[in-house]
């Protein structure tokens, strides 16, 4: 999307997992979301939830010290998946935009599909392309994540 000299960026990641769809949807907690967050330069300072109205709000410090508040601007489901979607409202520059839809694909009684699907903006094409490896490493490491939280040996 180009618009207003802006051009926008998607970063979509799948990862299968053991779970039922509405099962795993379930599990997008708070829990889940300290197991998916960098070890170092984020700390979450409210987590409401992953339904309509939720909020995230993350303080960073690297690349510098910055706030980071998505709100849950939609959630449902249907016989064949379930998501939420977060909209950025307060990003670290140099995001001007970011919409994270987070869908959970049903595939079987055991098994799913997490997809991670990112659209994000700055200020300008040059600053939306540079940062694009950036949070896509950031946001690949949770593949592993998910497949070891979601893991049907979790605990053993």
């Amino acid at each position: 999307m180009d618009y207003a000299g802006y051009t926008s960026m998607n970063i979509r990641l799948t990862t299968a997992v053991d779970g039922y769809y509405l099962d795993v949807m379930e599990q997008f907690d708070r829990d889940l979301f300290e197991a998916l967050k960098p070890t170092v330069g984020m700390k979450v300072r409210e987590f409401t939830g992953s339904k309509q109205g939720d909020k995230v709000i993350l303080d960073l410090t690297i690349p510098t010290k910055s706030t980071w508040q998505s709100d849950i601007v939609e959630h449902g489901k249907d016989g064949k998946r379930a998501w939420f979607v977060d909209i950025g409202n307060i990003l670290p520059w140099p995001l001007k935009s970011w919409r994270h839809e987070h869908i959970i694909k049903y595939i079987d009684k055991e098994n799913c599909l997490i997809i991670d699907d990112m659209t994000y903006e700055c200020s300008n094409s040059f600053l939306t392309t540079f940062i694009r490896p950036f949070l896509f490493g950031a946001f690949y490491t949770r593949k592993r994540i998910y497949k070891q939280y979601f893991s049907k040996n979790k605990g053993s």
